[in-house]
Parts: structure tokens; sequence; C-alpha cells
């Protein structure tokens, strides 16, 4: 017999957070959140619920907790859609289908008591959060971006009835076998084409201070149109930026001014923390800082973040300056490689944009969605 509990209790929150822990304690290719910012999702003045509903579900059996999910009603995205959706998101589960079906029964029924008639996901509170289900790459290691699944997950998923929305894949970028710079000079001739330069910045703080406000208002607009994304909020900008201090190194940033001193593309990478937080589970010991630190100041993997441009000059060529920061930080020596995150498989832009590099397509992510009906 399955019991499916809301978490309520401090307790029930701990079981919650622990529970993928517990799972993939010895997966190696399993990186765990950081336990502080993960514990957020319990704290009533969380970002996102400003714009956010969350629920949360525990299940047992025999008094023993075997699976969790989490159900999200984004009110600014079904805003900005006119849908009317729930999320469902954190989702972990033996592999059985009495525990994966008794959570997707309380997903569900929690999304048509508040009116809507459609759950995707797994998705995020937006998508800056871990989001997509692991189908292919489970050999892999995971980013620090992202979740790990076992591949029985999307049988559990598809046996409810839940459908392909989206696919995201991901690749390993290195440099190109032949190197003439013609890469290098077609950047140049567009940066004075367009009378562009790149912005000053002396360290991630002078960068932020700079820059921030106009790169997420480049982040909204040049991500509006992609699946799953949300307007950001101060709040939630302010916890970006708090991240940024902690794991951005200068190096890896980039800011592109036009003549009026106005940013229109910019860019950040993030330094591979997926080792750095594995032995510590993700909570900042003394130990896990110091691994952290040694990451960020001699990284050998670049995670790609974010990368943002003006919509006025998305066909003027910035991805070749893109491409061509993208092989300056790849030609030192130190770093072996770049993990492209997740990308929309039809995002064509940016899926070409890798056929200037070598590149390994390793990770495919999918958002599964299921239509409701009140017999559900």
């Amino acid at each position: 017999m399955v019991t499916v509990r809301e978490v309520k209790t401090r307790r029930e929150q701990r079981e919650f957070l622990r529970f993928p822990l517990k799972m993939y304690r010895d997966n190696p290719h399993f990186v765990p959140p950081l336990w502080g910012d993960e514990k957020q999702i319990f704290n009533p003045r969380y970002a996102y619920y400003e714009t956010c509903e969350a629920v949360y579900y525990n299940a047992y059996r025999d008094g023993v907790m075997v699976g969790r999910i989490s159900g999200i009603l984004q009110k600014a995205a079904n805003q900005k859609t006119g849908e009317r959706r729930v999320r469902f998101t954190r989702f972990d589960s033996i592999d059985d289908r009495e525990v994966s079906d008794a959570l997707f029964d309380a997903v569900e029924n929690w999304a048509l008591e508040r009116g809507m008639d459609t759950v995707c996901g797994p998705l995020g509170f937006s998508d800056l959060e871990r989001e997509g289900l692991l189908i292919e790459g489970f050999d892999q290691l995971s980013t620090f971006e992202e979740q790990y699944n076992a591949d029985y997950y999307r049988t559990l998923i598809e046996a409810r009835g839940y459908v392909k929305e989206v696919d995201w894949t991901e690749s390993k970028i290195y440099p190109p076998d032949e190197d003439d710079g013609t890469l290098d000079k077609m950047a140049d001739f567009i940066m004075k084409r367009y009378n562009l330069r790149f912005g000053p910045c002396k360290n991630i703080s002078d960068f932020l201070r700079r820059y921030a406000d106009q790169f997420f208002d480049l982040i909204d607009a040049g991500y509006d149109r992609l699946y799953g994304t949300v307007p950001m909020t101060p709040s939630m900008r302010r916890s970006l930026i708090k991240s940024f201090k902690l794991i951005v190194d200068i190096k890896h940033v980039a800011v592109i001014l036009d003549e009026h001193d106005r940013v229109v593309c910019c860019g950040l990478c993030f330094q591979s923390l997926s080792r750095a937080v594995q032995k510590s589970q993700g909570r900042l010991t003394p130990a896990a800082i110091v691994r952290i630190l040694y990451a960020i100041k001699h990284p050998t993997v670049l995670d790609l973040a974010l990368v943002a441009v003006d919509p006025a000059y998305e066909n003027r060529g910035i991805s070749t300056i893109i491409s061509a920061g993208l092989l300056r930080m790849l030609r030192d020596p130190q770093i072996d490689h770049a993990e492209t995150n997740l990308n929309l498989e039809d995002n064509y832009a940016i899926q070409n944009q890798w056929k200037r590099f070598k590149n390994v397509r390793h990770k495919r992510r999918r958002s599964y969605v299921k239509k409701l009906s009140v017999g559900d």
C-alpha cells in the first residue's frame, strides 16, 4: 500500500530534500544541487512565490519513503501563454508503477482543483531551474545546472499518458581541429561594421554593477519566445546576482556594447562545479568550499550558462562574435571542453552555431505534456 502525503512538517521537508541524495548516493553521474539553495523552496519568502503556487508530496510504503514530486502553478507563464497549466518537477521514484501513479495522481488532482487542464514537465519555477527528463546520456556526468534521473523514469511517466512536448539536446564543445583564425577575423569585421566594442569590467562585482540590469532585460527579451520561459521579477534578479558572485569568474564573461554604450550582447560561462559538490552531497562544508574555489580558479570544463542578444542584432552576425569568444576560452590549455547545457532541438540558430566547433552530442532531455479531464 502506497501512501502519499503533502509535505507539511520540517521532517517531511528534510525527507523530500534528501530522497534523491539517498537514491543516487553511489551514482557517479548524479550531481546534487546546493543544499542551501534547494531548501529555499520551503521558505515562504522564496523569490518565485511572488508569481507561483507550489505543492510538495512524499510517497511512503510501510513507513519507508519511496518517491516524491512537486507541482507548480506558474501564474506568470500561464498569463503569458493564455494556458491553464501546472508543471511537475522534482519527480523521483523507485521503479514501481504504483508509486509513480500515486504521485502523479496527487499532482494532477491538485491541478484540477485549481481549474487547470494540463500538466507538463519536468519544469521548474523558471527555465533557470533544472528542467527536462534525461532520456539519453545516462553514463554522462551531469553539469551542476542539471538534474540526473534513472532511465526507467521515462517508462513511468509515459505510462501515465504523458507525451513529448519538446526535447533539448546537449553537446560537448571542443576547438575545431584546424583553427586558422578565420572566426576571429569575421568577429572583428562584424564588431567594426556595427561600431561594437567589448565593455570593460574589472571583476564580477564590477560587471554586475555596470551591466546587470541591461543583461537581465536582454534575457527577458531574447528568451521570451523560448519554451517554458517567464519574465524575471526583481527578486529573481537579486537571487541570480547572489549566485553569480559566488561561482562566476570574470574571465568567462563577455559584454558587447554599441556606439551609445548600450549592451547588445552579454554571455557568461560557469566553471564546472560537478565534481566539487558531489562528495559533500551539495552541502557547503569547509572541504566543499575549498573544492569549489579550486574549481573556479582552475577549471577544466566550462558550462555554458546564459547568452543574451538584443533582438535587433540577432541577424547581424552576433553569433559569430559569441563563437569567437568561446573559442578564445577553449584555447586556454587547462580547459578541455565546454558543455552546452540544454538547447532546444528546434532552436536551429544555436544548433548551427556548434557546427563551427568539434562537438559531441551526448545527452537529450524531454518535457512531457498531458491534457487532464475531470475523470483523471
